[in-house]
């Protein structure tokens, strides 16, 4: 048996829908931050009526509704209305630029739209598409003056009232969802019902989760991990989910923590990296006796562990969940958090795989730099090794493994080999099953004597130093370099910047660059050492996971 699950007909969103609504009626669902959650009875009337909506208006099974907004309770109520009767969700991410937004809609050829108020414009600026009719989000209204009445009105008036709700079959595509990845290529990844219900099922091998758990959301649900683990897993064991209304901001997010009083969240390794260079480690080296106990083991244990302790009130007082993913964890902060006591769990997962693959669990003692083990019927298979390292490229099997990559038949056949699942990414399994993730295959650099140099592995090195925001190693002209983005509010501070000449902050700089650069490959293998620090004054463009976009710096 997969699942510990009874009442569960089969492996199907509206499956698990039915169940949940049964089981968890009078529960609280979905709400804003300090505001009343509507109930899961309440949840389910609304799918219906928008079940009911979309197909009075033409939209049928394996049908494609794009779905555009920032998170809202609203999100989940479009998401299980449209894949209840067997139509193709498209979550599109919000932060997408409209040229990206309307390529997919002519792409994955929707029919209709789930847009909030604040992307109508995006969608009305798109010139030939197949959208029939548009509801807004916000409100679960049709938009009339972007909706094609004469298309609906030569609907004939069986289908408009007769029309039976159909149920998909587990196999059936439930969901396109387009990345946007390190690469630069964004690819329609089709997901079936049975790809993401059995995805979410598994979570119950790494943590037990309960009605009475709060889910604070802070990251895209357009993005698989939030969609999944921060909405299905919750649908499922029918905990209630509270969404942040503005950017999340470490102001904003600070009163929703104050609020909501989370026990479960989700989050990028940059959030909680932030959280601790910004808050715990400024505090540390505020005073001299702190900055040198610091630098002792024990008593850098000790001081952790009270930092840990507070680093929980802030976030509410009851947080026992807080699941990192969609990018690697810095060693130096994974530790803090090991010392501190603090209750994460690091995974790993892509978009192909719904997400989940790997994941350490709730209440075990974490290996620090290992994304822990294989999900419930998760296989992963270590392909081409280095005989020295025992690394290669980590293949996957399991019921979440794509369909393929939408209208991309060659796409498809270069990522999936049989059930296999070619995940693209490099590392080893330890011998208790522990998976250690060393990179990208096609980040690799490779050093003079043929050794293989892993850019994420020696930026996760350069990002511990207090005055870097960001890095990229790369290789130049056959040598390896770091564009390094710096903390400036905090360097400004440090060289007096507002009364100091021009050229001295920069000659400032440039020793502190260099400064850093040798102390970097005084930690790093011979012939891994980087050449030369260049300074990268604007941000790095990330993806939604705010991983850095590669392919702008290095092609």
């Amino acid at each position: 048996m997969l699942y510990p699950y009874e009442n569960l007909e089969n492996f199907t969103l509206p499956s698990l829908l039915d169940r949940s609504v049964n089981l968890y009626n009078d529960f609280d669902a979905f709400a804003k931050a300090g505001q009343s959650a509507m109930k899961y009875s309440e949840f389910n009337e609304k799918i219906h009526q928008m079940i009911k909506l979309l197909q009075k208006n033409g939209i049928s099974k394996g049908d494609k509704v794009l779905l555009l907004s920032e998170n809202m309770p609203h999100w989940g109520i479009a998401y299980f209305a449209v894949t209840y009767f067997g139509a193709v969700i498209v979550p599109v991410l919000p932060d997408f630029h409209p040229s990206d937004v309307h390529h997919i809609m002519r792409h994955s050829e929707a029919k209709a739209v789930f847009a909030s108020e604040k992307h109508l414009q995006t969608i009305e600026e798109c010139e030939q598409n197949d959208v029939k009719l548009v509801i807004k989000l916000d409100t679960l209204e049709l938009v009339n003056e972007l909706t094609n009445l004469s298309y609906l009105s030569k609907l004939t008036t069986k289908m408009q009232t007769t029309k039976e709700t159909s149920r998909p079959l587990e196999d059936d595509l439930a969901a396109i969802i387009y990345t946007s990845g390190t690469t630069g290529h964004s690819k329609g990844v089709m997901l079936s019902h049975k790809n993401l219900v059995t995805n979410a099922l598994s979570s119950y091998c790494k943590v037990e989760i309960l009605p009475s758990d709060i889910f604070l959301s802070i990251l895209p649900l357009a993005h698989t991990f939030e969609c999944t683990v921060g909405l299905i897993v919750p649908v499922l064991h029918g905990c209630s989910v509270h969404y942040i209304d503005k950017v999340p901001t470490p102001s904003v997010l600070l009163k929703a923590f104050e609020v909501v009083k989370p026990t479960f969240i989700l989050s990028v390794p940059l959030i909680i990296e932030k959280i601790y260079k910004n808050k715990v480690l400024t505090k540390f080296n505020s005073s001299a006796i702190t900055r040198n106990l610091y630098k002792i083991e024990f008593f850098r244990k000790k001081l952790n562990a009270i930092a840990g302790k507070k680093l929980i009130e802030t976030f509410g007082g009851r947080l026992r969940f807080f699941a990192i993913g969609g990018a690697p964890l810095s060693p130096f902060v994974e530790q803090f958090l090991i010392e501190a006591n603090f209750p994460y769990i690091i995974g790993y997962g892509l978009t192909e795989s719904a997400p989940l693959i790997a994941g350490s669990v709730l209440g075990t003692k974490a290996r620090l730099k290992s994304t822990g083990t294989a999900f419930t019927y998760v296989d992963i298979e270590i392909r081409d090794k280095n005989p020295q390292t025992g690394e290669g490229e980590i293949c996957v099997k399991s019921p979440s493994v794509m369909m393929g990559y939408y209208k991309d038949i060659e796409k498809t056949k270069e990522v999936l080999d049989g059930e296999w699942l070619l995940t693209g990414d490099l590392g080893y399994l330890d011998s208790d099953g522990f998976l250690y993730i060393s990179g990208r295959s096609k980040n690799v650099i490779i050093g003079a004597g043929g050794e293989n140099i892993y850019p994420e592995q020696i930026e996760s090195v350069i990002n511990q130093n207090e005055n870097v925001l960001d890095s990229l190693v790369m290789e130049q002209d056959g040598k390896v370099i770091a564009r390094i983005h710096l903390d400036y509010e905090l360097l400004d501070k440090k060289f007096k910047a507002d009364n100091s000449p021009d050229a001295k902050v920069k000659e400032e700089i440039i020793n502190l660059l260099e400064e850093m650069r040798q102390d970097v490959n005084a930690q790093i293998s011979s012939f891994s050492r980087i050449v030369k620090f260049v300074e990268q004054i604007e941000p790095f463009v990330k993806t939604p996971t705010k991983k850095i976009k590669r392919y702008l710096y290095t092609e």
